[in-house]
């Protein structure tokens, strides 16, 4: 019996996104307008992850990924653009994440970075030309860094947070409210659950992240921005929506163009990674290590991967704690037991 043979694959075509272009809110004019965008996605956990492929399926023509932290098991339940092997190998999330995206679409541009976005490397992390910016961040100073970005530029900020099995999103785009004018300071540390300490549901995640994309599909074609917060228990199956209402004339960011979290050099130097047993060390932003070197002075202490962005050493003094290490200086301490613990052995094994 013969078999018939297997048909090539089709290559990208005009009907790929003929679905999208149908609707009347899309349209060719719209498709062309997605396709010249530049989408900046700071945080490729579960929102970043859920968000940005959305946005490379519906044809943005550019997407930028920055991403500090590293693919682990504990992600994949919720993080979609994640495999096994990416869990296995450790592999960067903004590495492993673009990877996959340029898999789902090979016609648009993907960027990654592998860093801490931070006031003090902003203007050399951050695109000159994005669209918006997507936040999936996982911590407040990084958000409201961020907030203090998209108003001195202009741009929109499309804000979106899970925790548990609730979620909420909104858009804080130029002319209406900053996310300062709704939420004016940050909450004190360790005063709000984490996705660590709390847990956090992948199908609250899938609707968030589908609510920030689909803010910023319509931003980009030209729609009409809400000034609305949305809240889900996906659980419950319940939601409600906030007026945002208007810019406060004391807002330090959109009033007073007071940009404290911008302007501010220095952040604490180790933090706990959400949703892991990491913390992060950077006790000095603004240096570069040599990999090399620092290959060298951890082999006598464990097994050693060097990689193009990164050394990830296993620490056979303490079993069951890894350190890895950045060009930037950055280190990234699993299984050290806290962010004391994880400082002082970056101070011992790295020393810089």
């Amino acid at each position: 019996m013969n078999t018939p043979p297997t048909p090539a694959p089709r290559e990208p075509g005009p009907d790929r996104y003929s679905r999208q272009t149908r609707l009347p809110e899309v349209g060719e004019a719209g498709q062309g307008r997605l396709s010249r965008a530049h989408v900046l996605v700071v945080g490729c956990g579960a929102l970043g992850c859920a968000a940005s492929e959305l946005l490379a399926r519906a044809g943005v023509g550019r997407l930028t990924l920055v991403d500090r932290d590293l693919v682990e098991w504990s992600n994949l339940h919720r993080q979609v653009l994640f495999s096994e092997a990416d869990a296995r190998a450790g592999r960067p999330k903004a590495l492993a994440g673009a990877a996959r995206l340029k898999c789902v679409n090979s016609s648009i541009v993907v960027d990654a970075a592998v860093a801490d976005l931070r006031a003090s490397n902003v203007a050399t992390l951050v695109p000159s030309d994005p669209s918006l910016v997507v936040d999936a961040t996982d911590n407040f100073e990084t958000r409201y860094l961020l907030n203090d970005l998209c108003v001195k530029r202009g741009l929109p900020l499309v804000y979106g947070g899970v925790i548990g099995v609730r979620g909420m999103q909104a858009t804080f785009a130029p002319g209406g409210p900053c996310l300062r004018c709704v939420f004016p300071e940050p909450p004190e540390p360790g005063s709000q659950q984490t996705c660590e300490s709390a847990g956090v549901l992948g199908p609250a995640v899938a609707v968030v992240g589908a609510m920030q994309a689909a803010a910023a599909l319509r931003l980009i074609i030209g729609g009409e921005v809400p000034r609305l917060l949305h809240e889900w228990d996906v659980w419950r199956g319940s939601s409600r929506t906030l007026a945002l209402g208007e810019p406060r004339a004391d807002c330090p960011a959109c009033a007073a163009s007071r940009f404290e979290f911008l302007d501010a050099r220095h952040g604490e130097d180790a933090a706990r990674v959400c949703g892991s047993d990491a913390v992060q060390v950077w006790p000095a932003p603004n240096v570069t290590v040599d990999l090399r070197v620092i290959a060298e002075k951890l082999a006598p202490h464990g097994p050693v991967e060097v990689g193009p962005v990164m050394v990830r050493a296993e620490m056979r003094e303490r079993p069951g704690v890894t350190l890895t290490v950045f060009a930037d200086s950055r280190a990234i301490v699993r299984g050290a037991g806290g962010v004391d613990a994880a400082r002082s052995l970056y101070a011992r094994f790295v020393g810089c």
